[in-house]
């Protein structure tokens, strides 16, 4: 019953979003409100905040820090990794202040959490006590919730005007880290906060990238802040990750680590999963699987990999999910048209939604006919062999959007799924057809 009530009754009603404050406050209560004994880190964006997340707990953890952290895809309970099968990015209340508190058993001094718009709505982190607040973007997602761009903005930034209200503990100050390219930039700088960190390319951020030089082995770039210059050597390539790495510089500086220190451990890092992850394989093109579902996302992707000069043609792998932000499939799909030389729309997670119903929705922004490098193929693992089929030497094959998720949500139910996987599996087929013949 309860079950059905909630179908009824829309995710911001403002009955519900008291429903949720108060299981807030009852959570927080029940598991003695761990975050006041802890450094708590809270990382919100459109794109790439798993990423960053992930970068942040595993240096701080290398820095010698006992560390928790939940994303989309992973937990970390300070030696140990688990997958994220919940299909959340940020979980339910009681579930992480169950997590908070097992953290603070074990001793973890820093809990690093990735938020979504949803969680912030739904005061799933209401009375949770954070210190630093890290935002690199804001581009369209989630108007299936705000309903428009103002809403979803507005959302994101209550996380940072709540950032001072809850009280500073001794051994560190507030510090608000701002992506100071993002558009929406002013409206979050324009906040109080003990310490504002900006990072980019122009000359009023607080720390300033410069001379970025790629290679195929790793990227190379200068870092400028008022007390230090320091050139950076990393292995993660292509231009997104050097927001996830400024982002995480300011917050390595907000626990005193010195320049040295920082580039030891961003040199270290040899690769970070889910964003234009390379799959090795015995064949002259290239396999990158991402978590591209947002139009900048997507944007950004394709636009990469285009950049490697000696690519012939893109193939890309996509879908639509199902029960999720309707308003940016023609956006995405329109890109995914126009920036692949073949396109294969396939399956992601349904939901309730129909598949059909989803080609239906998404069809009339491809601007070719079916069979003229475009095929629907509604099965994901046949989609992906016949990407792997298809290509030539020198193209490339983008599987978009499910990337290290272990489950697909069905009509029906859920499945065991991981792209890389599915990937691998079907390169050792081939190969071992070859080898027969």
């Amino acid at each position: 019953m309860l079950s059905n009530l909630k179908k009824m009754i829309a995710l911001d009603n403002p009955l519900r979003l008291i429903y949720h404050k108060v299981r807030a406050i009852i959570a927080n209560i029940v598991y003695g409100f761990p975050s006041k004994k802890m450094i708590v880190i809270w990382i919100t964006w459109t794109n790439w905040k798993t990423t960053t997340t992930n970068i942040i707990a595993k240096w701080l953890r290398d820095a010698g820090n006992k560390v928790f952290m939940f994303s989309t895809i992973n937990i970390i309970m300070w030696d140990e990794e688990y997958v994220n099968n919940s299909k959340m990015t940020s979980p339910d209340v009681f579930m992480l202040q169950k997590l908070l508190k097992q953290a603070k058993n074990i001793w973890c001094n820093i809990a690093v959490i990735e938020t979504s718009s949803h969680s912030i709505l739904q005061h799933r982190n209401y009375w949770l006590e954070y210190d630093i607040a890290v935002l690199t973007n804001i581009t369209q997602d989630h108007l299936d919730l705000h309903k428009t761009m103002e809403n979803y903005v507005n959302t994101k930034l209550q996380l940072f005007k709540n950032l001072i209200t809850y009280r500073r503990k001794p051994w560190i100050k507030k510090v608000a880290v701002i992506n100071n390219e993002s558009d929406y930039k002013d409206l979050f700088i324009a906040e109080t906060y003990d310490n504002l960190y900006t990072y980019w390319k122009d000359s009023s951020s607080t720390l300033k990238v410069d001379n970025i030089k790629h290679n195929y082995e790793n990227t190379t770039f200068d870092v400028k802040i008022a007390w230090s210059n320091f050139n950076v050597e990393t292995k993660l390539r292509w231009d997104f990750n050097i927001y996830n790495i400024l982002a995480s510089i300011w917050v390595f500086i907000s626990f005193w680590l010195k320049p040295d220190q920082i580039k030891k451990i961003i040199k270290s890092i040899e690769w970070v999963a889910w964003r234009m992850e390379e799959i090795e394989n015995n064949n002259k093109y290239k396999i990158f699987v991402d978590y591209a579902h947002t139009p900048d996302a997507l944007i950004q992707v394709l636009d990469t990999i285009r950049e490697i000069e000696w690519i012939k043609k893109i193939i890309t792998v996509f879908w639509a999910t199902g029960d999720r932000d309707k308003t940016k499939r023609p956006i995405m799909w329109k890109i995914v048209s126009d920036m692949s030389d073949v396109v294969i729309l396939t399956q992601d997670d349904d939901y309730s939604e129909k598949t059909e119903k989803i080609i239906k929705d998404v069809l009339p922004w491809i601007e070719r006919k079916e069979w003229e490098n475009f095929w629907i193929i509604t099965d994901r693992r046949e989609a992906i062999r016949t990407a792997i089929l298809t290509a030539g030497e020198n193209d490339a094959i983008l599987i978009a959007w499910k990337w290290d998720e272990h489950l697909m949500m069905t009509n029906e139910w859920p499945v065991d799924w991981h792209d890389r996987d599915i990937v691998e599996e079907i390169l050792n087929e081939l190969d071992e057809y070859r080898v027969i013949e």
